[in-house]
């Protein structure tokens, strides 16, 4: 295959697809994925402890961790896709 075959599938914006996916399923694996260690366990802490804080607080403190979380959670998807892109 020539490099101009691989060029063209990777400007499709496909390059980033799989990093998001993997960080959609568990936060900080597309940051794993992308080479990203420091990262991805920033994002897997900070997602595994206001899910679980989400889980067991109070109803207000609850409340506030599941937007951290769902903050998290999408911060780490979109990271995956963008530094992915720029990766790949």
């Amino acid at each position: 295959m020539s490099n101009s075959l691989v060029k063209s599938s990777r400007s499709r914006g496909l390059g980033g697809v799989i990093p998001a996916v993997c960080s959609a399923v568990i936060p900080g694996v597309g940051q794993l994925v992308n080479g990203e260690t420091d990262k991805a366990i920033g994002v897997f802490v900070v997602a595994a402890v206001t899910g679980a804080s989400f889980i067991g607080a109070i109803p207000l403190l609850g409340g506030v961790a599941g937007l951290v979380y769902g903050a998290t959670w999408l911060y780490g998807v979109a990271d995956g896709f963008v530094q992915g892109r720029k990766k790949r």
